[in-house]
Parts: structure tokens; sequence; C-alpha cells
């Protein structure tokens, strides 16, 4: 029987009752930050567990290997509310521009306005409906994605001083990592 750990562990598509069964990212950042096997780790962003959730299982079993590195990044992301709804927001913003592409071919301006401007959904499946926003599936939407997720990141914001630390030893895995495109 081989030892499950977050160096081993392949990441695949759905919800898993144990490591052993693989993991989501979100499930990986659960087990980096010394936290209960979940898919909700109470140290990440809600806004940010929700795209990557959606992602997650929407990539392929290639790309999705990419978001190993966040597994890690995600870990001491929470903040507070304030921090949550402007990422929220950001990311309301971005699927309304993924979604203003793809309609756009078929609306007028004004159509396609008011359909984004209906979209606002509640902060944990903010990240669902970006991914929903995609039309096609390529390298320069994976890429869109991860620079998005780069972004929230960035915003700042982290878990106050209680907060699980990151498992001991969690260094960044062998797999690929693809840079965004600019």
């Amino acid at each position: 029987m081989t030892l499950v750990s977050h160096q081993t562990i392949k990441l695949s598509k759905g919800k898993h009752s144990s490591p052993a069964e693989g993991a989501c990212v979100m499930e990986l950042a659960s087990m980096l930050a010394g936290e209960s096997f979940t898919d909700h780790p109470t140290s990440a962003c809600p806004v940010i567990g929700s795209l990557l959730r959606a992602y997650n299982d929407y990539a392929g079993d290639e790309r999705r290997q990419d978001l190993y590195v966040y597994a890690a990044r995600v870990v001491g992301s929470r903040g507070g509310r304030e921090l949550q709804r402007a990422r929220a927001e950001r990311v309301g913003e971005w699927s309304s521009e993924m979604l203003a592409r793809r309609l756009g071919r078929f609306l007028p301006g004004p159509a396609v306005r008011a359909i984004c401007h209906l979209r606002r959904p509640e902060l944990n499946s903010v990240g669902t409906h970006a991914i929903h926003s995609i039309s096609r599936h390529t390298d320069e939407t994976h890429a869109a994605v991860l620079a998005l997720v780069d972004e929230l990141l960035a915003m700042g914001g982290g878990m106050p001083a209680a907060a699980p630390a990151r498992a001991a030893g969690a260094a960044e895995p062998p797999a690929r990592v693809a840079e965004p495109v600019a």
C-alpha cells in the first residue's frame, strides 16, 4: 500500500472522501494547511476557493495539474469580509468580460451589458459562475483563469494569527506550471 501525501497525490476531478481517493486543489490545500480533509478549508478565501474548485472540475487532467501550486498559495488567503467582497466583485467583472466576449458575437452591446449585470452570484458560488462564462477551454482561457487567481491572491489579506499553519515540508510539486500568456 502506497502512502498518500501532498507530495504524491495527483489532482483529480470532483470531491473525495479521503486522500486515498485523490484530491481536488482545495482538498490538497486543506492537507497543506494541516486542516481536516475538506474542499472548503477555513484558511482559504471562499471566493478563491469557489473559483479553484470550479476550475479544478472544468480543466482537463493535464491542465488540472497546473493548479497544484495554487493549493499552497491559497492557504492563509481568507482575509476579512471586505476583501472577500472585493475579490468577488473582481471575479464578477471577469465573468462579465468573458460572457460579453461570448455573447458579443450574437447580441447587441446593450443586451450583453444587461445580461452581464444580472449575473451577481453569492460569494461562495461566484467562481462557478465565472468558469461557466468561458465559452471554450483553450490555452488562452487556461492562462486567463490562472492570471485571475494570481490577481485575487495579490489583493492581499490573510488569516488571523490563530489560523492553521501550512504543513511542515510542504513544497511546490515537481509538476509543470503554465505561465500566464500576456
